[in-house]
């Protein structure tokens, strides 16, 4: 009996291809109903090839509402990227189980996890084990508010390298280094260029990317998937811009 292929399995095909994969991001807190359908036609249009939904702060079942309205309005694959499990939804294609393993909270290393056991019992979502990275950008984000926790420095590139290859050996599905939700900064093409020659996942990369020359220096470091949210809320003429690339075969990495 045929299958279908599950989004993971897509995301290792298209990594087999050399193509460069681009998420749009989507916060439930800043992004109403009103406004979803007009700006998922502007996605729907451009280069993206996963939506993801998810913010730190998010008010209760406005996940659930905007990822419908989304479904609606595209045939792209919709990905959670939950700041708690309040956040999550039987909606949507697939979540993001993240683990925040740059940090030392229990509660977002294992406990938000467990306590969302229940609830995704009751639902079909392909679960993707993702080993999350906090990386300084320049200023304090909303992941260490809630969290509590301190992001890696920059500097120390390989306690970032160790720390993503613990999260491979660990059984996690995807690396995701992140510099956070309007980061003055993207993440330095030194940490993703080794911390991709070190593990063998595909390695999503987020967080202060705003240019098209910030995207193509990401994916020429390494990074298989980036995601872009606060640079297309802010100013959605990014779409146009990134257009001239022309492909979902984006520049090539230097692996």
């Amino acid at each position: 009996m045929y299958q279908l292929e599950t989004i993971y399995q897509q995301i290792i095909k298209a990594i087999s291809k050399s193509e460069k994969l681009l998420a749009v991001l989507i916060d439930p807190d800043k992004m109403t109903i009103k406004m979803a359908s007009q700006f998922i036609g502007k996605i729907n249009q451009s280069l993206a090839t996963h939506i993801f939904v998810g913010g730190s702060t998010v008010a209760d079942f406005a996940t659930e509402q905007l990822v419908s309205v989304i479904k609606k309005n595209t045939h792209l694959p919709i990905i959670l990227f939950p700041g708690d499990v309040s956040q999550i939804t039987g909606q949507a294609d697939a979540l993001l189980f993240l683990s925040l393993i740059s940090g030392r909270n229990p509660e977002y290393l294992i406990g938000k996890q467990v306590a969302s056991v229940s609830k995704l019992r009751q639902m079909h979502l392909e679960v993707i084990p993702t080993g999350y990275l906090l990386i300084e950008n320049g200023k304090e984000t909303a992941v260490q508010k809630v969290t509590g926790t301190e992001p890696m420095s920059k500097d120390s590139v390989q306690d970032i390298v160790d720390t993503a290859k613990a999260g491979e050996l660990l059984g996690m599905k995807l690396i995701y280094l992140e510099a956070g939700s309007g980061a003055l900064n993207p993440i330095d093409s030194t940490i993703i260029n080794n911390v991709k020659k070190e593990i063998s996942l595909p390695l999503i990369v987020g967080g202060g990317i705003r240019t098209k020359k910030q995207l193509e220096e990401a994916y020429n470091s390494g990074a298989d998937l980036v995601v872009i949210g606060t640079a297309f809320e802010d100013n959605e003429a990014l779409f146009e811009e990134l257009a001239s690339l022309s492909s979902r075969h984006l520049p090539k990495g230097e692996n």
